[in-house]
């Protein structure tokens, strides 16, 4: 794995690709040029150390002092840009993201004023209920974005205090899973819930967690194609608890694996298939868990579906 990690570091163009960067402006090909300038520098000092100085152990610890100090300057000046292009590249994806996620509520609005406030119309009481059913759904869309957008804030910033208490992560999921029955039926999807017998409570903000598990059911069951199965697991694993959902959806393809659990990112097939999100869910079910200190992870297959799961600690 770690291996695997360290070659796609070497695929340059893809990388500047993703960032959305011309080659000399790309934070791996600078690193790549700073090493070679970095090799012919600790070669020209060998040579000419060899002219000037007669032990050949200071001029080894000479030329290895002035490699290690370069390679230092060159990850340091290398690690910014990268820090800066993905930063460029997020903001990128939310401006995107965000003017596509408000404008076709924003659409939907503006007909619909024009709609309910036009003499044209007045008799039609159907239209009017229908028309103010549309009004309700595209306010809470563009609520729900700017809830999240203020969530991620605020677990930036450090500002979400967490309520700990004793709870059934196990009431909680079945809680959750009555809640998107609607959904799920209306979706033809089947959620089904395997849990181990006995399982212990936890200490955890159970507000926190149930936004974690309700961002998971609600992407499982909008990723799944119409008959599938959705598939969730809890049971104890050593001294944590573990939990697991399965969906039978688009997955994610593998060169889109490395940023899903950043800010306002969504993968291509994703878009593709027009599904509704802000690609901020998965990031924040990442900062609750880890604040709560545990670990949330994935495998994902592209056409075959994803497995998200998380741990969290019993004390």
């Amino acid at each position: 794995m770690v291996f695997k990690k360290i070659i796609s570091q070497f695929y340059i163009r893809r990388q500047c690709r993703d960032y959305g960067l011309s080659l000399w402006q790309c934070p791996q090909f600078l690193f790549l040029i700073m090493g070679l300038i970095i090799i012919l520098s600790s070669i020209s000092s060998y040579f000419i150390g060899l002219r000037f100085i007669d032990d050949p152990g200071i001029i080894a610890l000479i030329v290895l002092s002035i490699a290690v100090v370069l390679f230092i300057i060159a990850f340091t000046i290398t690690r910014s840009f990268e820090n800066l292009a993905e930063v460029s590249r997020m903001k990128s994806e939310f401006i995107n993201i965000t003017s596509h996620q408000l404008r076709s509520p924003l659409t939907n609005l503006k007909w619909a004023i024009e709609f309910l406030t036009s003499k044209e119309w007045e008799g039609d009481t159907e239209k009017k209920e229908e028309y103010q059913s549309s009004l309700k759904e595209n306010i809470s869309r563009m609520t729900e974005l700017v809830d999240e957008l203020l969530i991620v804030a605020r677990l930036e910033q450090g500002k979400v205090p967490l309520r700990r208490k004793e709870v059934s992560l196990e009431e909680i999921i079945k809680e959750l899973i009555s809640e998107f029955k609607a959904f799920a039926e209306a979706s033809k999807i089947q959620i089904k819930f395997y849990q181990q017998e006995n399982l212990p409570k936890i200490f955890i903000d159970p507000s926190q967690i149930k936004l974690v598990v309700e961002n998971l059911i609600d992407n499982a069951i909008r990723y799944t194609r119409s008959g599938g199965v959705v598939e969730i697991r809890l049971e104890k694993k050593n001294k944590s608890l573990y939990f697991e959902i399965k969906d039978m959806g688009v997955g994610i393809p593998k060169a889109d694996q490395k940023y899903i659990f950043q800010k306002f990112f969504r993968s291509e097939n994703v878009l593709r298939n027009q599904t509704q999100g802000s690609g901020l869910g998965l990031f924040i079910a990442k900062s609750i868990i880890e604040k709560e200190g545990g670990k949330i992870n994935f495998r994902s297959e592209e056409g075959k579906g994803t497995t998200f799961y998380f741990t969290l600690p019993i004390k």
